[in-house]
């Protein structure tokens, strides 16, 4: 098929990757430790890991669980925590014991971590102990041989550590009483890991290394078996892209060993795990977490005292920055790279994030099922310009009809992929697997767009009714499903709606059974079956749901009905 997109590639970025040069993440993770020992791997709240350090607590943990636990080769573990440094040892210590990371969102009702430690077969999890609780009331329904837990503020320097953890039990009172008394302190985990000898493990590229769940294309909840060749052909991808991007133009070049991101998007995001996490991996780079970037004042005082040379966030993130006092105050002067993916970027946060920085807000497009990264734009564009960008290397692109023929340039139908990046399947779904691939290998996206003439792609509009709320993906069934079970409910209907802060919106309409039920009696019930984002932010009653005449409801002409409703609300 013919590739547009090539002629537009940065200079001297090749059109195909190579094999990867080492057998696994673990590998890759260790050589980059050799190489820069003593440069700073991972920061958070002001104490910083160095490479040698990672190095010992990875070991120290891969020990743990497999010489103290006694977890084999492929055995799951589920990490349920924000941005913490105990979280980047958790997943390469994971990694270096052979074993299989099951990230996990910290903000999961009962029924959905339920659900994703018995789908995923997780034989341990570390959880963070602000969520302690949820996993107690759950813990005698799914299988877990281990628990691992850990205060927010337990690899923090002295007197940090003490500081923090006192304040987030006692004073703002952030950890509900729970009780696991199996439970194993992560710090407690080390120690006793450390007593053992770090051998490392025999794993090959094709093995899987992340179960990453997600709803993909149909809502239902899966995990994308997604390999290290997978993961490490992405990291080439996307290094590929960066480093030659960034060279001449009048850029700053990407230097091995100098780079500083800011990772303000959770490591249980897939954006945030490869292009943060494991590729400034793979450029000895320093990840700068930030545990709650919701806290905007917050997070500008942070990002004041630290010289940072790329960030990445999605839109409602960098909208939030731009808006918040103290902004003009940051230096911008080491920025190369600002990288917006997991939802569009609208363009007129582009315009003053470029305006304020100086530097262009390029806009990505992936999928959890790409490991993610597809398209990505030139880093030297001059201003935003609506696309999600070219193929990355060793990527194929094509838009597709209903019947699997390719359209012609900027002709609208189904983006569809191909490349080494792309996930081995959804974890025991065949079926589920098999409606995402076709007979001739593309992974259907279930996103529609088109191609210009260039080889830019532009995401056009969603094939399926999935909402996608500042970057993570909702689903209208399992909303409705949730809403309907409610007593008083007799039938709903949930749509998304255009939101300035979140991109999207989830918007109810509900038919009652009877007369009495309120909104807040709507959302108290929600809020106990669903993560926050899942939980509509705007409920209309209503005599009657529109319908076509097999009974389905037309999401459609409910999102015309009821935009401006909102609107006025």
């Amino acid at each position: 098929m013919l590739k547009p997109w090539l002629k537009n590639y940065p200079e001297g970025t090749p059109a195909e990757t190579l094999a990867p040069t080492h057998p696994s993440i673990a590998a890759l993770f260790e050589s980059t430790c050799k190489a820069y020992p003593d440069n700073p791997a991972f920061t958070n709240m002001g104490t910083t890991l160095t490479y040698r350090q990672l190095e010992e607590k990875t070991a120290a943990f891969a020990n743990f669980l497999r010489q103290d636990l006694g977890l084999q080769k492929g055995d799951r573990v589920a990490i349920m925590m924000p941005n913490l440094l105990q979280d980047p040892v958790a997943i390469f210590g994971v990694l270096r014991a052979g074993l299989i990371v099951v990230n996990t969102n910290p903000l999961y009702t009962a029924p959905e971590l339920k659900h994703q430690l018995n789908d995923s077969g997780a034989s341990a999890i570390v959880v963070v102990e602000n969520f302690a609780h949820v996993l107690e009331s759950i813990i005698d329904e799914v299988n877990l041989k281990a628990v691992i837990t850990t205060q927010m503020g337990d690899l923090l320097d002295f007197p940090k550590s003490l500081i923090v953890n006192l304040v987030v039990r006692h004073i703002k009172k952030l950890i509900p009483d729970w009780n696991i008394p199996s439970a194993t302190p992560f710090k407690e985990a080390l120690k006793r890991g450390a007593a053992f000898t770090f051998e490392p493990t025999d794993t090959t590229v094709d093995e899987i290394a992340f179960l990453q769940y997600t709803g993909g294309t149909t809502g239902v909840a899966k995990g994308a078996m997604l390999t290290h060749a997978n993961l490490l052909a992405n990291m080439e991808q996307c290094f590929l892209w960066i480093t030659h991007g960034t060279a001449g133009h009048g850029m700053k070049p990407l230097e091995l060993g100098k780079e500083t991101v800011i990772t303000a998007l959770p490591l249980y995001h897939i954006f945030a795990l490869t292009a943060n996490c494991l590729t400034f991996m793979k450029l000895g780079g320093h990840n700068y977490l930030i545990t709650n970037p919701r806290d905007m004042p917050g997070f500008v005082n942070e990002l004041k005292e630290t010289k940072f040379t790329a960030i990445t966030g999605v839109n409602t993130l960098f909208n939030g920055l731009t808006n918040t006092p103290g902004f003009d105050e940051i230096d911008f002067s080491n920025l190369k790279v600002s990288l917006g993916g997991g939802m569009a970027v609208q363009e007129s946060v582009a315009a003053i994030w470029k305006e304020k920085t100086g530097c262009t807000l390029v806009e990505a497009y992936g999928l959890t099922e790409a490991s993610p990264a597809v398209c990505i734009n030139p880093l030297s564009l001059d201003a935003f310009n609506h696309s999600i960008g070219l193929p990355i290397p060793s990527t194929e692109c094509s838009i597709q009809d209903e019947n699997g023929n390719l359209l012609p340039i900027d002709s609208e139908g189904e983006l569809c992929i191909k490349g080494p990046q792309v996930m081995k399947g959804y974890w025991q779904r065949e079926d589920e697997t098999a409606k995402i691939f076709d007979a001739g290998g593309w992974l259907h996206t279930g996103d529609i767009a088109k191609m210009d003439e260039d080889g830019f792609f532009y995401i056009v509009d969603r094939l399926k009714d999935m909402i996608l709320v500042s970057g993570f993906n909702v689903y209208p069934n399992e909303i409705e499903s949730v809403i309907a079970a409610h007593p008083d409910v007799l039938e709903c209907g949930v749509i998304g709606v255009p939101d300035k802060k979140s991109g999207e919106a989830v918007l109810a309409v509900i038919v009652k059974k009877e007369p009495h039920l309120t909104e807040q009696e709507v959302k108290d019930w929600c809020r106990k079956s669903l993560v926050s984002y899942k939980t509509p932010d705007q409920i209309f009653f209503d005599d009657e749901l529109p319908k076509t005449n097999v009974g389905k409801i037309l999401r459609r002409t409910l999102r015309d009905q009821y935009v401006e409703k909102m609107e006025s609300k």
